[in-house]
């Protein structure tokens, strides 16, 4: 019998990767837009404050427990930035093309091209769990100028991982899972959640 989660996101991209690798354990994950739950204010200057704001909003307006990540890209000579900005980096409306323009024009002078994906996960039981479950994961890798693969979102074009050769765009699905900073974040949080 799977359990309905809702996911403080109306990202399909972000839907789809959840729904990939929560769905074997047993939950059936929608996002808040099929509840015409808003999207919440993200005003805070951390991940974790973010994504548990996020996920809080989600169970008090749905009733239901809600999971949410706050996620994003850190470049090391911009002093972390974009981090919690990520999405929002080259302003309004979202743009993942105009966030990758803007990242690889301030990179272009810059020695340092060293880069991680960080995301925090947030699971509420119900909108003022006093214990929600949280967990992290972080995936580095490199900027590149050159965008690569058709696969992924977000920066994920211009993500390259040494290690294999490829960009996280280049990926399939199933390695994305395995490798990346919300998969990672993903497996502690199945583990938080079987001991819990």
């Amino acid at each position: 019998m799977s359990r309905t989660l809702v996911l403080a996101s109306n990202n399909p991209g972000k839907l789809k990767e959840f729904n990939q690798l929560l769905a074997p354990l047993g939950f059936d994950v929608h996002s808040q837009g099929e509840f015409n739950v808003p999207e919440a204010d993200e005003p805070h200057v951390t991940f974790v404050e973010n994504a548990l704001a996020k996920a809080r909003h989600a169970a008090k307006l749905t009733g239901m427990p809600a999971m949410a990540d706050d996620s994003g890209i850190c470049v090391n000579a911009l002093g972390g930035a974009p981090g919690v900005w990520s999405a929002r980096f080259a302003g309004e409306p979202k743009s993942d093309l105009r966030n990758n323009q803007k990242l690889v024009e301030e990179l272009a002078t810059q020695a340092d091209k060293s880069a991680y994906y960080y995301c925090v996960l947030v699971f509420v039981r119900h909108a003022d769990d006093p214990q929600p479950l949280i967990a992290e994961g972080r995936w580095n890798g490199e900027i590149r100028a050159e965008a690569s693969g058709q696969g992924g979102f977000g920066y994920d074009p211009h993500f390259w991982l040494p290690e294999l050769g490829k960009t996280a765009a280049e990926l399939s699905a199933d390695e994305k899972g395995r490798l990346s900073h919300r998969g990672q974040a993903l497996r502690v949080l199945v583990e938080k959640l079987k001991a819990s």
